[in-house]
C-alpha cells in the first residue's frame, strides 16, 4: 500500500510541475514523437475508395486493429478495437458517422453484439457539424430507420433525459435472419471538443450508469464508442473507466 502511495504521489508531484511550468504542448509533441516509433500501417484507411468514409484525414484506424464488416460490399470502417488487458476491457473507438456511413456504423453495431453506444459529442460544437445524427427522429413504429443495403432496421423504443446526459434504447432487427436486439445509446451532452467534462461528479455518475447496464462486461460485444474522430474524449472515457478499473482490482476497493 506504501507502494502504492509513493506512485499516487510521484504522479501528481510531475502533473503539478508539467503544469506550473506550462509544458504540456512538449508533453504531446513528446508522445507524438514516441508514437511514430511504432511500426503501425493505415493502408486500408488510406486506400482511394475508403478515403471518403473518414471524417479526417490525419485520423485512420490501424490494420491490424481495425474493424471488419462481414456483411457489406466494402468491409472498412473507421473504427478500432481497444484491448485493455489488465481491466479485462474491449470497446470500439470509432468516429462520429458521416452522413453516408450510418448503415455501415449499424452494422457493425450488430456485427460486434454491441450492446451500448457511447456519444460523446453533440451534433453540433462551435458551429461546425461533429457528427451525423444517425438514430431515429422519433420513437415508434412510424420513425423507425431502414436500412436495406445492410439489411437492417432500427426503432427508438425510448428516450430519457438526464442533467448531463441522455439515454436511448434502440430495437435492432435483422432482417436476414428475423433476429432482434436491444441496444442503449448513452449520450454525454456537456463534454466540451477540446475540453473536460464541467462536472467531475457527473461523468462518474454517467460511468456508473454504463457499468450498472453491464454493457462493458466481457460476457457481450465490446461497447462503441464515439465523439467526432474517436481518439479524444472517446480514449479518455476508456482510459478512466480502465484504470478505475486496475485501481480497485489491486486495492479491493
Amino acid at each position: 500500500m506504501n507502494d502504492g502511495k509513493m506512485n499516487t504521489n510521484s504522479v501528481e508531484a510531475e502533473y503539478t510541475d508539467i503544469a506550473n511550468r506550462n509544458s504540456w504542448p512538449l508533453v504531446f509533441q513528446k508522445i507524438g514523437r514516441e508514437c511514430q516509433n511504432y511500426t503501425y500501417t493505415c493502408v486500408e484507411a488510406k486506400k482511394p475508395q475508403n478515403k471518403p468514409l473518414n471524417r479526417y484525414r490525419d485520423v485512420n484506424p490501424y490494420d491490424h486493429s481495425r474493424i471488419i464488416l462481414t456483411r457489406s460490399e466494402n468491409d472498412y470502417i473507421n473504427a478500432n478495437l481497444v484491448k485493455m488487458e489488465r481491466a479485462n476491457r474491449k470497446y470500439i473507438l470509432t468516429q462520429g458517422p458521416l452522413a453516408f456511413t450510418v448503415s455501415h456504423f449499424w452494422l457493425m453495431v450488430w456485427e460486434q453484439n454491441s450492446r451500448a453506444i457511447l456519444m460523446l459529442s453533440k451534433i453540433i460544437e462551435k458551429n461546425e457539424v461533429k457528427c451525423h445524427w444517425y438514430w431515429p427522429h422519433g420513437t415508434g413504429e412510424d420513425h423507425k430507420m431502414n436500412l436495406p443495403d445492410v439489411q437492417l432496421t432500427v426503432e427508438q423504443l425510448s428516450e430519457e433525459d438526464f442533467t448531463y446526459y441522455s439515454t436511448r434504447v434502440f430495437k435492432m432487427v435483422d432482417l436476414v435472419s428475423g433476429e432482434s436486439r436491444e441496444v442503449i445509446q448513452y449520450h454525454y451532452t456537456t463534454w466540451p471538443d477540446f475540453g473536460v467534462p464541467s462536472s467531475p461528479h457527473a461523468f462518474v455518475e454517467f460511468l456508473t450508469r454504463v457499468r450498472r447496464s453491464g454493457a462493458l462486461e466481457p460476457d457481450v460485444g465490446p461497447a462503441v464508442v464515439h465523439c467526432s474522430a474517436g481518439i479524444g474524449r472517446s480514449g479518455t472515457f476508456c482510459l478512466v473507466d480502465s484504470c478505475l478499473l486496475i485501481v480497485s482490482i489491486l486495492y479491493k476497493v
